[in-house]
């Protein structure tokens, strides 16, 4: 009989491990594949973003579903008691842009590596290759753990970290909803998070932008009243089949809901180059350019405004004569670059698989979870932590802080029913 079995190897799952074991627990851990932490290993682009230093108010904004249910768990294990609990395992770690913790190594493995060690310190049972088949309860309590070669585990607490849909090579395919289902808990519909955006415009499809990259602009999704539902700052990049890089991912899961709301085919969206600024502030800074030069060609007065590329680009959708000289340049030529420029215009119509996402919308719902231990309310000894809940954050250390939190706060809860469990035996 074991205090606790942790499913899952991945972030949350190797931080529950870590907790209950702290906490006096006896755990074993169950990964179906053949190596531990890979989705770790893959984070910050192979560099592992162990979590971002925010404020906490700043940090649950940053968490768009359910961040407001993450109070609890960084009560108990916030973004700085992760800073703490890494450098206090050795591992010096660095800021860098928009509160991104890194390792100094710039190396993802150097994280997995030194908490797979301190796992193993604390006498963690580690079984890789080991698949879960179902879970058992009795009388509305844990009960045990029925592996895919028909094995059978007691244990007095069960933690699933088992994660989402997304990225599943990494293991992540969806195995623990059903035995969420399974306890009486509802799955919330699973979307795609933090993926990149499709479209089927002519300029996509021809390929007029492909590979052009953006830099520091403002992408909008616009509700069919022409209103921005929501709008984020970042860079981008057109490809072959719509847009991705920062700012398309953190809008994607908008244009899923827009999509779905609206019930129409495609979800107007806009690029503003020259965030903060309107198509008149704009019109006024080109007609200032245009006056000052008035014997030169516009492509010539105008080059390095906006990338070469996209510059042309309009120029021909716009049917405007790049070489006509800027004295003979319309007021009506120059409000429409602006207009250009600060409201480029697109329509998606969709985003790429929840496999093809970096994080998954939807899962078990938080409202049958207890925020301050992720014990469910629906079984006893039962606890999720990771990306099967449904709690998403964007980018940039906020969904691995979310997973560490909720790791920690499951794992150390557990210990401590698992051993009050045994005192009043």
């Amino acid at each position: 009989m074991y205090d606790c079995i942790v499913i899952g190897g991945g972030p949350s799952g190797l931080m529950a491990s870590a907790a209950a074991a702290e906490h006096g627990a006896n755990v074993l851990l169950l990964d179906k594949g053949n190596k531990l932490g890979r989705k770790l290993a893959i984070s910050g682009g192979g560099r592992c973003n162990v979590t971002n230093r925010m404020e906490r108010k700043q940090l649950i904004e940053h968490i768009p579903g359910n961040g407001r249910f993450m109070h609890s768990p960084f009560s108990v294990f916030d973004n700085e008691n992760i800073i703490t609990f890494f450098e206090d395992l050795g591992i010096q770690l660095k800021e860098e842009d928009h509160g991104r913790m890194f390792p100094v190594t710039d190396k993802a493995q150097t994280v997995v590596e030194t908490l797979l060690k301190r796992i193993r310190s604390l006498h963690v049972t580690i079984r890789t290759n080991t698949g879960v088949k179902t879970v058992h309860f009795r009388d509305e309590t844990v009960s045990a753990v029925e592996l895919e070669n028909g094995e059978i585990l007691s244990t007095r607490t069960l933690i699933v970290a088992t994660g989402g849909k997304s990225v599943p090579h990494t293991g992540s395919t969806g195995d623990g909803y059903p035995w969420a289902k399974k306890a009486g808990h509802t799955i919330t519909e699973l979307y795609p998070t933090e993926v990149p955006i499709t479209s089927g415009d002519s300029f996509i499809r021809d390929q007029s932008l492909q590979g052009l990259s953006l830099r520091s602009i403002a992408l909008s999704v616009i509700n069919p009243k022409g209103k921005a539902m929501k709008t984020h700052e970042g860079d981008m990049i057109f490809t072959h089949f719509g847009v991705s890089g920062p700012a398309a991912l953190r809008c994607s899961q908008y244009v899923v809901k827009a999509l779905k709301t609206s019930k129409t085919e495609a979800v107007e969206m806009q690029i503003n180059l020259f965030p903060g600024q309107s198509g008149e502030d704009l019109f006024q800074q080109l007609h200032a350019r245009v006056k000052a030069e008035p014997k030169k060609a516009l492509k010539t007065v105008l080059k390095g405004v906006v990338p070469e590329r996209l510059l042309s680009y309009l120029y021909e959708h716009l049917r405007i004569n790049a070489e006509e000289v800027c004295a003979n340049v319309s007021h009506d030529t120059l409000r429409r670059l602006a207009d250009a420029f600060t409201r480029f215009s697109f329509h998606a119509n969709g985003t790429l698989s929840i496999e093809k996402a970096f994080v998954t919308g939807g899962g078990v719902s938080v409202k049958e979870i207890e925020p301050k231990s992720m014990h469910s309310r629906k079984m006893n000894g039962l606890y999720f932590c990771g990306e099967v809940l449904d709690i998403h954050g964007y980018t940039g250390g906020y969904n691995i802080t979310c997973a560490f939190s909720t790791g920690y706060t499951a794992g150390s809860s557990a210990a401590l029913r698992a051993r009050e469990g045994v005192e009043n035996r």
